[in-house]
């Protein structure tokens, strides 16, 4: 498959529609995610008397969950320049897989942080579920694309000339890249979540 230069390539994406409005999303995102961040930080200095939440430890699996999602999403892309039709299908599925494990997961982990919570707790206890809420929206948010991505393969990837046409689309590579993005913007956040959490606990 020939691909263009990568200085071109890089270009194209930089200034391509779709990039740009991923980018004006993230940034909101970012921007949504430090005024939480913040407002948690201005309680707590207001509220000095209540502890803070000591995050479940589910929160620190559902981290590992990510990370391996993150990684699968990335050997999806690297098997689509690859003309990989097995390996890309396949990366997809365990994406989504891993997508799924999360969710539930921290279900799971907010039932568990529920059952812990004191009435002193709940002021602080409401942040650490509106900014996980928040994060678990946005990660089901990207699941419909899985879905897409893995549906039109499946229907494209019926013989070798639809499979070469499949792998010879400029679009569909570029919309990979951002979904692949989007999906590594979700899991260095989903980090900076439990690390701030994490800190804000040992910090009393």
């Amino acid at each position: 498959m020939l691909h263009k230069p990568k200085i071109e390539e890089y270009k194209s994406l930089i200034f391509h529609p779709y990039n740009i409005m991923l980018t004006l999303l993230l940034m909101g995102v970012t921007a949504l995610f430090l005024a939480l961040s913040a407002s948690y930080i201005y309680t707590r200095v207001q509220n000095p008397s209540i502890p803070p939440i000591k995050l479940p430890i589910l929160f620190y699996v559902n981290t590992f969950v990510l990370l391996m999602s993150s990684y699968t999403i990335w050997l999806t892309k690297k098997s689509y320049k690859a003309d990989d039709t097995a390996g890309y299908q396949r990366n997809l599925i365990y994406t989504f897989l891993l997508t799924l494990i999360f969710l539930i997961s921290q279900i799971a982990a907010w039932n568990m942080l529920l059952q812990e919570l004191k009435i002193a707790d709940q002021i602080h206890g409401s942040y650490l579920y509106i900014i996980s809420f928040v994060h678990f929206a946005h990660v089901i948010a990207g699941l419909p694309f899985l879905v897409m991505f893995y549906l039109t393969a499946r229907k494209k990837m019926k013989e070798p000339v639809s499979v070469l046409v499949y792998f010879s689309d400029p679009e569909k590579l570029l919309k990979l890249r951002l979904l692949t993005r989007y999906w590594h913007f979700l899991d260095a956040l989903w980090i900076y979540l439990v690390i701030f959490l994490g800190l804000s606990y040992l910090i009393k």
